[in-house]
C-alpha cells in the first residue's frame, strides 16, 4: 500500500498531521510518498506580520486541541513577533528533497522543520537554519549545501507536478492524504484521524494482505529433519 501525502512546511494542520504520518510510515507493507504543493510562494516575498500572528494564532490552538502536537513560546511571542522574518515554503520544500537524495527519510526531515517552526520559532525559509537541521539528523554541512541548491530547481517542478496530481484528483487543500493499493486510488481524510497515530496505523495494517497461516503442510528444518 502507498499512501501519496500532499502537504506544506508552512500548513499548520501538516504539523497537526505529523504524528499520524510517522505512524502510517512505521507500518509495515505501507510506503509514502510525499507530494509538496508550496502553499506560500518565494517570489510573492511575503513576512511575518502583526496581521498573520492574528491570523494563525486561533487556528493554531484550534489545531492543538485536536491534535495534540505542542506550539512553542518561542514560535507564539518569538518567530510571529519576529515582524519581516521571511514566509516562503520554497526553501523547506528543497530541504525536503536534498533529504531524500542524501538517504535521508524525507519524512523525517519534514517533521524537523516543523518542529523548528512551530516549537523552536525558527525562520525555516532560511538555508542557515535548514542546514543546522539536516546536520542534526547527520548530514555533513557541505553536502547539505550542494544538495540543497540542486533541489531548488528541482522544487519549482516538483510543486508544479503536485498541484496537477491534485486538480486531478480533486483535492483542495493540505494536508490531503489519497491510499493506493491494486491499482486503485482512495481518498483518506485525516481530520478524522487527529490525535488518534495508533488507531490509524492500526486501520492501515488491517487493510493489507495477511501473511498465510503455516499448516500440517509448511515447510521448517529440525536438528533431525526437513520436510
Amino acid at each position: 500500500m502507498k499512501l501519496h501525502y500532499f502537504y506544506d512546511p508552512l500548513c499548520g494542520w501538516c504539523y497537526g498531521a505529523s504524528p499520524l504520518l510517522k505512524a502510517a510510515a512505521a507500518v509495515p507493507g505501507v510506503s509514502v510518498e510525499m507530494h509538496a504543493g508550496g502553499m506560500i510562494d518565494e517570489s510573492e516575498g511575503r513576512t511575518i506580520t502583526p496581521d498573520w500572528r492574528g491570523y494563525v494564532m486561533p487556528h493554531d490552538a484550534r489545531i492543538a486541541q485536536m491534535s495534540g502536537q505542542p506550539f512553542g513560546d518561542a514560535y507564539f511571542n518569538g518567530l510571529l513577533k519576529d515582524i519581516g522574518a521571511p514566509l516562503a515554503s520554497n526553501p523547506a520544500i528543497a530541504a525536503v528533497l536534498a533529504a531524500g537524495k542524501l538517504g535521508l527519510e524525507p519524512l523525517a526531515m519534514l517533521a524537523r522543520i516543523q518542529r523548528a517552526h512551530y516549537q523552536e520559532g525558527k525562520r525555516i525559509a532560511e538555508f542557515a537554519v535548514l542546514s543546522q537541521l539536516a546536520v542534526e539528523l547527520g548530514v555533513e554541512p557541505a553536502r547539505f549545501a550542494e544538495a540543497w541548491q540542486a533541489a531548488r530547481e528541482e522544487a519549482e517542478s516538483h510543486i508544479g507536478e503536485t498541484r496537477q496530481l491534485m486538480s486531478r484528483l480533486g483535492l483542495r487543500g493540505f494536508p490531503s492524504a489519497v491510499l493506493e493499493q491494486d491499482g486503485k486510488l482512495e481518498r483518506l481524510e485525516l481530520s478524522g484521524w487527529f490525535g488518534k497515530p495508533e488507531q490509524l496505523a492500526a486501520a492501515l495494517a488491517e487493510r493489507l494482505p495477511k501473511l498465510a497461516e503455516a499448516g500440517d503442510d509448511a515447510l521448517f528444518c529440525t536438528p533431525e529433519s526437513c520436510r
